[in-house]
């Protein structure tokens, strides 16, 4: 065994002492049907798996990969710690930064998730603010429908500090980007009246619930010419689900999971961190010994834990290679099967979908049949536990008010439908039959809140 690589199944070459992995196949051979089913056959077979957006999946080869991993460092963890962690988070930083078009890579940081790349980001606006670098009152913007945990974040590091956090009222279902470039404008206005100034704007690739893809090059564009100090791009669910590239974007930092779309085992995500005077001030809110040695190398080590998720992205590269046309050709499949998918489950039902087909990527939000009567957060949730426990669907509901003139508001709900490798037509052919067969049986959401606030209450 190298220094530099572990071998798997002769996939990884143990003399390529810069950690590079060739974006293109080393297989002839393309993966078959039943080959994928082999891969995802530790998913549970009696459940549609249609929520791929919440939690991502696995390959077994990439599981059994990430295993050599693991055994290795408790077979010998001094040697692993000195002479092969950084070698293979190297590799991965390599292969990630050639992925996204990064320019150098030093602007790419491995860390476990997205949440702690928010953190990082927020905290040097904290220090901003704490430092007099900002004046009390200075804006951070954010899309309305944000991530929970972001929104969360930024009242945590920011409002605490004395910052305005300002949120973009975006419309849903929606129609257009201009519909989106247009109130994001309004927001940056507000944000900069009495003198304030716009610190940072934190936009969503593609936002989670409801989920659409967000025009980021188009409102990035807009932050420069109205002098936003800093673009943030909370991009989740976009390594493996769009097309990722950072220069092209032109946001100061990027950061998307790998454990959601991209195949890699929980968790996973890297943060790009354009080089400039503020990205060389960046910090992992962990300090460990490698403080002040550079983002990267301080993520690459922040105590004793479990890093294989990080090491495996070589072997995510060659399980990707055995589809046609590799990442590209996976990424548009899922989009127009996604889309197909939801055109059907529409029709069926006589309802609308959520955005244009340009604006879905591996997600489609497909509304649901009025009388189902999802009338709240707590409604959705019931629904969607019913769908999993009666009927073995496994699918987000999302509910919101539409109000028309200001007052005459009415409950309306979708379901954020995912599709990845594994999913076939029949996974949606049931989320289909289970829902006409609730709507046959006059069903009702408060009706199943009822019943289930009755098993709570018995003794």
């Amino acid at each position: 065994m190298s220094n530099h690589s572990i071998s798997v199944n002769g996939v990884i070459d143990d003399d390529d002492s810069n950690g590079h992995v060739s974006k293109k196949s080393r297989s002839n051979t393309l993966i078959t049907d039943e080959d994928i089913r082999s891969e995802f056959s530790h998913h549970d077979p009696s459940v549609a798996r249609i929520n791929n957006g919440s939690f991502g999946c696995c390959p077994s080869s990439v599981l059994a990969a990430q295993k050599l991993y693991q055994k290795l460092f408790l077979c010998q963890p001094d040697k692993f710690y000195f002479d092969h962690l950084k070698p293979f988070i190297l590799r991965s930083r390599t292969i990630i930064a050639e992925l996204i078009n990064a320019d150098h890579i030093d602007e790419v940081s491995i860390i476990d998730n997205v949440t702690t790349a928010t953190a990082i980001v927020l905290q040097q606006i904290q220090w901003g603010f704490a430092e007099g670098r900002f004046q009390k009152g200075d804006a951070v913007v954010i899309l309305h429908y944000a991530y929970g945990s972001v929104k969360k974040s930024i009242n945590a590091y920011v409002a605490r500090a004395g910052g305005h956090v300002i949120e973009v009222q975006l419309p849903f279902p929606v129609t257009s980007n201009e519909e989106i470039m247009m109130e994001f404008r309004k927001a940056l206005e507000l944000g900069k009246r009495n003198g304030r100034k716009v610190r940072l704007a934190v936009i969503d690739h593609i936002t989670s619930m409801p989920s659409v893809v967000i025009p980021v090059k188009e409102l990035t564009i807009i932050c420069r010419e109205e002098g936003v100090d800093q673009v943030f791009v909370d991009a989740a669910h976009a390594m493996g689900s769009v097309e990722v590239d950072v220069k092209d974007i032109g946001a100061d930092f990027y950061t998307s999971n790998l454990h959601k779309w991209f195949f890699c085992p929980p968790s996973v995500a890297f943060l790009y961190s354009r080089k400039s005077a503020v990205s060389s001030g960046l910090h992992h809110p962990v300090v460990s010994n490698e403080y002040g040695t550079g983002l990267a190398m301080e993520s690459a080590w922040i105590g004793t834990r479990d890093y294989s998720a990080q090491l495996i992205v070589s072997e995510v590269m060659a399980f990707i290679n055995r589809f046609e046309g590799g990442i590209d050709g996976i990424r548009k499949s899922n989009h127009d099967k996604v889309i197909k998918m939801g055109k059907m489950l529409a029709e069926a039902w006589g309802t609308a979908l959520g955005s244009p087909n340009d604006m879905c990527s591996s997600m489609m939000m497909v509304g649901l049949p009025e009388c189902l009567r999802v009338c709240s957060d707590e409604d959705a949730m019931c629904l969607r536990r019913h769908l999993r426990e009666v009927f073995g669907v496994e699918v987000p509901i999302y509910y919101k008010e539409t109000c028309k003139n200001g007052d005459d508001c009415v409950p309306v709900s979708y379901a954020r439908i995912s599709h990845q490798v594994y999913n076939v037509a029949e996974d949606y052919f049931r989320f289909r039959d289970a829902i006409n067969k609730l709507v046959e049986n006059g069903f009702t959401c408060r009706m199943q809140s009822a019943s289930f606030q009755l098993k709570m209450d018995l003794p």
